[in-house]
């Protein structure tokens, strides 16, 4: 990129809203009430149960803190590379597949579900909660195998199925999600802390929901397998319990007025709102008037990229002249796969914003995962500008081949312009930077 000026301060907004949603801060204001839940509950044992992409850093900020001398027993599990260090004894910790949940993952679930074994009402056990906890935290349901959810997982992220569509699938084949955690602990209190990931923080999303009740049924998640043509796709033993439930033959996923829920305390503790609040701040720092363009930036990856362009065109083409203008937008798109590239959704993206906005030099993109990875790849995502096109084309590179095959990744890894942050922390969904110069 030959405008490294706008690439240096889209990625200082991009820092800033990263430092928004550090998980150890986040945890660290948050546990005087936890010590203040557990006295209140004259609670004798505090049962630590940490799950997702940020799980280390809030397990970490919470056993350094005055709870930590109050934690009976503990179980993380997190993904592969996001354990920099260690934790103290009862916490043991646990690296798991992501997004496609694995063998490993089933054991350290196995292990966090015999923690909770004998629960009783002086027992509080803390939930720490983020992105990533869905394939994380898995217990096939009774007659389904790890094989039959991997797979079934991987029709559905295939398909272009977003978050609510692919967790509605996943609570219904599973023993543990969709609020049954919360059962599972019953009688004991939960104070479940929560990093969001899922655009307007739904409690019973988030991770798949593991101690809200649940909004969806099983009617619901065959809505989605039918949608998407699923049927004859995913393994048999899924779909036949699916239409067994919504025929009754298996218990739905407990619903708000069941009992189980009497003393569950749901917390959002950070959101990509909050994230987007604090870049939007570090952008008017830096002399920009900051316009949110939205905080539910969602559907194909390209589409939404065309949209992004056609904002920035009007905003562009009524700005006064020496004005600087940072539009900012947040959520998270999906990519219907049908080449054998690699990539993901944000370097899809910024391709498709690259393609859209070719020759404008005064335009400049920056989209990446809060987490410092998107999809299989090392990378967070991509910042671009209005000669990223040209620049490849003088390399002999065509970005149409690149986006039919789904190759976004390697399309920047030629042309120097992947963001790799390594391994963030923390999980708020992505952010779309773009500075109108």
């Amino acid at each position: 990129m030959d405008n490294p000026a706008n690439r240096e301060t889209a990625v200082a907004i991009f820092q800033a809203a990263l430092a928004s949603a550090d998980p150890s801060r986040l945890v660290q204001s948050h546990c005087p009430a936890v010590v203040d839940a557990y006295r209140r509950g004259n609670c004798r044992r505090l049962m630590l149960a940490a799950f997702g992409k940020a799980a280390f850093a809030m397990t970490r900020a919470l056993t350094e803190s005055p709870v930590g001398e109050l934690v009976t027993r503990g179980t993380v599990i997190t993904k592969y590379g996001h354990v920099p260090g260690t934790l103290p004894d009862p916490v043991a910790v646990y690296e798991a597949g992501h997004p496609l949940p694995d063998a490993a993952g089933v054991a350290a679930t196995g292990r966090l579900v015999r923690m909770l074994e004998d629960p009783d009402p002086q027992t509080l056990v803390v939930c720490l909660i983020s992105g990533g906890g869905s394939a994380l935290l898995v217990a096939p349901a009774d007659g389904l195998t790890l094989a039959e959810k991997q797979e079934t997982t991987q029709c559905l992220l295939e398909a272009g199925a977003d978050i609510g569509e692919l967790n509605a699938v996943r609570k219904h084949i599973s023993a543990i999600k969709g609020g049954r955690l919360a059962a599972l602990a019953y009688p004991a209190r939960v104070l479940s802390l929560i990093l969001s990931d899922v655009i307007g923080d739904p409690l019973d999303v988030i991770a798949s929901g593991p101690t809200a009740p649940d909004n969806t049924t099983f009617a619901d998640a065959l809505a989605v397998i039918e949608k998407y043509g699923l049927a004859e796709k995913i393994p048999s033993a899924v779909y036949r319990r699916l239409i067994q439930g919504q025929n009754g033959a298996h218990p739905e996923t407990p619903a708000k007025d069941d009992p189980v829920f009497a003393d569950v305390a749901n917390v959002i503790i950070g959101s990509n709102k909050l994230a987007m609040e604090a870049a939007a701040a570090k952008a008017t720092l830096a002399g920009f008037e900051t316009v949110v363009l939205t905080t539910e930036l969602r559907g194909e990856a390209r589409d939404a990229a065309r949209w992004l362009a056609q904002k920035a065109f009007a905003i562009q083409k009524q700005r006064p002249a020496g004005k600087k203008i940072c539009l900012i937008s947040g959520g998270e798109t999906t990519v219907t796969v049908a080449g054998t590239g690699k990539g993901g959704r944000n370097t899809e993206l910024a391709l498709a914003f690259a393609e859209a906005i070719d020759g404008r030099p005064d335009i400049t993109l920056l989209s990446a995962g809060t987490d410092g990875t998107d999809g299989p790849t090392d990378a967070a995502g991509a910042v671009v500008d209005g000669r990223t096109i040209a620049r490849a084309g003088a390399r002999g590179l065509s970005s149409g081949v690149f986006l039919a095959r789904n190759d976004s990744y390697t399309f920047f890894q030629n042309t120097d312009e992947l963001l790799i942050t390594g391994s963030t922390g923390t999980n708020v969904m992505d952010i779309q930077i773009i500075l109108l110069s």
